[in-house]
């Protein structure tokens, strides 16, 4: 039996093996670590035939990662992400009293600013800075120690926790009621997706028995906030947030046509939510722990309970 440890390919490979998976391209790579393409494709060879192995399909100027490649990226996140934070601690004199959190721009809104005083407290004299970045951060370069992402929970280089679901409603401006009458009727309109999940009307239309048909057409929005003005407006079909969504229908501003529970029984994988996501190794930094613990403690769900009282609403024409 060989228990011998393979040995370790060059740091300096490594690191440009790093950024080349980050922009899937050796000029782009080249550009950020000030040397030429050529050093980069000469460090990819050195660390293909350190390990023998294939890492990426050149394809003219641009490179696919292998599924080696892939599989490696996720160990070498995680290595640097802990060299950052090495050098961060090591750094820093006394106790750590800062934490920088990033968060969906509507968990923040919605969920998290009512209550950010209630972590204050557990961590008295801690500064936390907090920012709304929709897409996730890179936590090095962003100096950022923790994010709640919306998403499925498809970041698996991160430690990730799901805190809340965020269920939709099939929304429309009361122009566009009359237009759908069954779920058919949803592909002559105009779907409006969220960029970060472009497949969610697909998740949604299988639900609805609408199987491999294609949609009229689509817009595609950055954020929440700008696709539920989008509906408000009338510019098609949106998937509200509920919260959201039960408040508009209570005030008229837009109809559910198909029902407000049209979407209720769908899969929970097929669900959106909004995840806690820290990389590897951050939480040993005692203020990182306690932001971990706290957001993870809290009942978010609940939360949601609450707002979506849907008695005596309006939701259907």
């Amino acid at each position: 039996m060989n228990d011998r440890v393979p040995r370790l390919p060059p740091l300096n490979a490594l690191r440009v093996f790093h950024a080349v998976m980050r922009y899937r391209s050796f000029r782009k790579a080249a550009d950020e670590l000030f040397v030429s393409p050529q050093a980069v494709s000469q460090q990819i060879k050195l660390l293909e035939d350190t390990l023998g192995i294939m890492l990426f399909d050149r394809k003219g100027r641009m490179v696919d990662p292998t599924e080696q490649a892939i599989l490696l990226a996720h160990f070498v996140q995680a290595g640097f992400d802990e060299f950052a934070e090495g050098v961060r601690r090591v750094t820093k004199t006394g106790h750590r009293d800062r934490i920088n959190v990033n968060a969906s721009p509507y968990f923040a809104t919605r969920y998290l600013m009512d209550r950010l005083e209630q972590f204050r407290t557990t961590m008295p004299g801690v500064v936390l800075q907090l920012t709304t970045m929709v897409e996730i951060p890179d936590f090095g370069r962003d100096d950022i120690d923790v994010s709640v992402q919306w998403g499925f929970g498809e970041w698996a280089e991160f430690d990730q926790t799901l805190l809340v679901r965020d269920p939709k409603i099939i929304c429309c401006a009361p122009a566009l009621a009359h237009r759908v009458r069954k779920p058919e009727d949803l592909l002559s309109m105009t779907l409006l997706h969220p960029v970060l999940a472009t497949n969610l009307w697909q998740k949604v239309l299988r639900h609805l028995d609408l199987q491999d048909i294609e949609a009229k057409g689509d817009v595609q929005f950055q954020d929440a906030a700008t696709m539920r003005r989008a509906t408000l407006a009338g510019m098609g079909m949106g998937l509200v947030s509920a919260i959201d969504a039960i408040d508009d229908l209570r005030q008229g501003r837009l109809i559910a046509p198909l029902g407000i529970d049209a979407l209720s029984t769908m899969k929970e994988e097929d669900i959106p939510g909004f995840y806690l996501v820290v990389p590897r190794g951050y939480r040993r930094v005692k203020t990182i722990a306690a932001f971990c613990d706290w957001i993870k403690g809290e009942d978010w769900s609940a939360m949601l309970r609450r707002e979506m009282v849907t008695d005596d609403i309006p939701y259907t024409i």
